[in-house]
Order: structure tokens, then C-alpha cells, then sequence
């Protein structure tokens, strides 16, 4: 089955540019990635903090299979309500960099809408080791948990 979440990773470049459209109105799929238990229930980890606002800050955990507990964590730069979120994420306790994502969302109808990541990372060799991990796959099928899940909202 083709993704529905594209990625476009050109060569060379440090940054990358991840599109997925929903049906799901502007507001719910905005909702989505401000309101902790709707983060939970898509995402499968614990928010333990999302102040969804400029200058706020967010601190997810997952447990993997084996029980390790990982975090991840960031700065809200700006949020516009459905309309925008910039932000930093950083996976803790890896030798992974901080880097800089651009959320912004978009109304195609009124039941459909779309998110477009511009993700920027230290270096073109930090964003192409970042997508040896199974990457693609993992923000695929968090976005279909979204469609699946939010969609039980309207």
C-alpha cells in the first residue's frame, strides 16, 4: 500500500519537506497536535507537558517494546490556531541534534485539510542518517492513527 504521507528529501539538502492531506476539517486535524489527549492516542506516547501557545514547550515519552523509556522535547516558537506551529524537537538521550519544524496547516474544503512539515536539521549527513531509521514508514502510520482517530471526533 502506497503512503499517503509524502516525504521529499532532496540530495545534498539539510532539511526536508513532509506532505499529508486528511479528511478531517482545519480545526480537527489542528486539534490534533495542540490538545494532549488527542496527542496520546495518534502518537502512542505520554504527553507529560503540551502548552500549546508561543513561548510554551512540550515533553512527550514512549516506552519501547523492550520497556526503555525515551523522551522527546521542544521549544514552541509561534502558533497561530489552524493555522501554523514552529517549533523544535529533540529525542533525548541520542546523538541526534536539536532541529526545526514548521508545521502548517491548510483548509482544502470543509472537510478535508493539509499538513505540510518543513523540517530543518543541522546538516544534510544528520537529516540522511535520520532516514535510514525507519522514518517514513513511522510518520505514515502515525498519520493514518490521526485520520483513524480524529476522525471519530467530528
Amino acid at each position: 500500500m502506497e503512503n499517503k504521507t509524502k516525504i521529499n528529501a532532496e540530495d545534498g539538502k539539510q532539511d526536508l519537506v513532509i506532505t499529508r492531506e486528511f479528511d478531517l476539517p482545519l480545526e480537527l486535524l489542528f486539534k490534533a497536535y495542540v490538545e494532549p489527549e488527542i496527542v496520546e492516542q495518534w502518537m502512542g506516547t505520554k504527553v507529560l507537558l503540551l502548552e500549546s501557545k508561543k513561548y510554551g514547550s512540550y515533553q512527550f515519552e514512549t516506552t519501547d517494546p523492550t520497556g526503555n523509556k525515551h523522551g522527546f522535547n521542544g521549544v514552541i516558537h509561534d502558533f497561530i490556531l489552524n493555522e501554523k506551529i514552529t517549533r523544535t524537537f529533540e529525542m533525548e538521550n541520542t546523538p541526534f541534534p536539536v532541529w526545526l519544524e514548521y508545521l502548517e496547516f491548510e483548509r482544502l474544503s470543509s472537510d478535508t485539510s493539509k499538513l505540510t512539515m518543513h523540517v530543518v536539521y543541522k546538516s544534510a549527513a544528520l537529516r540522511d542518517q535520520l532516514l535510514q531509521l525507519p522514518f517514513a514508514q513511522g510518520i505514515n502510520w502515525a498519520h493514518n492513527r490521526l485520520q483513524e482517530i480524529v476522525t471519530k471526533l467530528k
